[in-house]
């Protein structure tokens, strides 16, 4: 592992240490020719790379990754060494690192991140060698770009894999029950979800659900009170990055969500105890739920060879409430970082620049089922299916950033943990608008509190 110097950031730890829970449980050819990113070929020497976990393993990801580390190595002479890090660890091991001076010169974030790490003044700003590596900001879809750091301020982070939520969908359910189209609005979705909801065997007991999520998610349960909110007109925090958690759009937003459990029945009360979307995406393929929302389950439908399955955008309330936007998901994604301090920071910046070359986007994106970053990637035939297409129209038209401010992990705990509640207390009986402006009202509470 490389060893850095140690520096004056560590005061910032002090708040970022608030939101470390927050982000464990949430959940992001040849490069030099691939125009836009490009490497000097004269790097040579050793780099160290956290990657996130993206594939199904972390042992496949080190399949996926070798042949672009070993592309980077023949044209650069430079030799990677990589480290894979599950999700739950990934940004415990990044404030550790920023802490000791003692961490990786590349690293993957999740894009939810970077203003928080951003204040911590430990990696390289997206200016100079490093924005000329990369090919500059107009080669890059600007929703993801965006997600590079605060607004007003030099970048700490620059997008590799695009993400976004669509809905997914069994076909072989809805041709049973003579479904031909999916839903497109929020009503409709319902109206679909309480047909699917049925007691297949006659036992007396429901097995199959309109809809399956994961209700004890922190961070899908975030997305979806943000994106919803938004519909209904409101946003979690004011323009001056003051929560606003129970504003009328959230609460109404919300409503919506955990009433498919608690009101209109269509999603299971077990989904209540689902951490992550790993079950819910099982439930799809087996049968045992008919509609999902998610942002990457092609690699989990292939690895069951899983056929029986159509995508469509997810369904939004219609019409919008007054002041609402368009919104069904965030900008997801997973971006890359610079230490400063980094042992080989010229063959850091090459590497960055490498990784966001046409070339390794289109193969990159391929491996892992994601979106490139770069428009000009999407020329590839790869990338030209109805569900990269549509999830490409979501992440340019219908997603937005998560709030871009420093206290957005902390966010995504409060909130989340606030609809996990809700979501418990679906499983035994009624909620009500009164228990969720009460269970907002309380996670911004403690929000204001933290950050004073």
């Amino acid at each position: 592992m490389a060893t850095h110097r140690k520096s004056g950031w560590k005061k910032t730890l002090a708040p970022l240490a608030l939101l470390a829970t927050a982000t464990l449980l949430m959940s992001g050819c040849s490069g030099g020719d691939g125009g836009g990113g490009s490497t000097d070929g004269a790097s040579g020497g050793e780099i160290t790379y956290w990657a996130s976990n993206q594939g199904t393993s972390l042992e496949d990801d080190k399949k996926r990754l070798e042949p672009t580390l070993k592309r980077f190595e023949e044209e650069t002479g430079t030799k990677v060494n990589l480290e894979v890090i599950p999700w739950s660890d990934l940004y415990m091991r990044i404030l550790t690192a920023v802490s000791s001076g003692d961490g990786p010169d590349v690293l993957n974030i999740g894009n939810t991140w970077a203003v928080t790490l951003q204040e911590t003044g430990a990696f390289e700003p997206v200016e100079g060698k490093l924005l000329e590596a990369v090919g500059g900001q107009d080669r890059f879809i600007q929703s993801s770009w965006d997600t590079g750091g605060k607004k007003g301020a030099a970048h700490t982070s620059v997008p590799l894999y695009g993400l976004a939520y669509n809905m997914y969908y069994n076909t072989k359910l809805f041709e049973e029950a003579g479904i031909t189209e999916p839903p497109a609005t929020w009503e409709e979705f319902i109206e679909v979800g309480k047909k699917l909801t049925k007691d297949t065997d006659g036992d007396g007991t429901i097995d199959q659900w309109g809809y399956s999520g994961a209700g004890a998610s922190l961070s899908d349960n975030s997305h979806q009170a943000f994106a919803k909110g938004l519909q209904h007109g409101s946003t979690l925090f004011t323009d001056d990055d003051k929560p606003q958690f129970a504003a009328d759009g959230i609460v109404q937003g919300v409503n919506d969500y955990v009433s498919l459990m608690a009101e209109h029945k269509i999603m299971s009360p077990s989904d209540a105890e689902l951490t992550d979307s790993t079950p819910v995406v099982t439930n799809l393929i087996d049968g045992k739920a008919a509609m999902i929302f998610n942002q990457s389950p092609i690699k989990n439908f292939e690895a069951r060879d899983f056929t029986d399955w159509g995508v469509a955008m997810v369904p939004m309330i219609d019409p919008l409430a007054a002041g609402g936007e368009p919104i069904v998901s965030h900008v997801a994604g997973i971006n890359l970082s610079v230490f400063k301090n980094a042992k080989n920071k010229d063959a850091a910046i090459d590497f960055v620049g490498f990784l966001t070359s046409t070339d390794e986007q289109i193969a990159l994106n391929k491996t892992f089922t994601s979106l490139p970053v770069v428009t000009d990637a999407y020329s590839d035939e790869a990338f030209q299916s109805e569900e990269v297409k549509l999830k490409q129209q979501t992440l340019e038209n219908n997603s937005a950033p998560m709030p871009l401010v420093s206290s957005e992990g902390q966010m995504e705990t409060l909130v989340g943990t606030a609809l996990k509640d809700l979501f418990a207390k679906a499983t035994t009986g009624a909620v009500s608008e009164a228990d969720i402006t009460k269970a907002l009202s309380d996670a911004n509470d403690q929000m204001s509190a933290a950050i004073g």
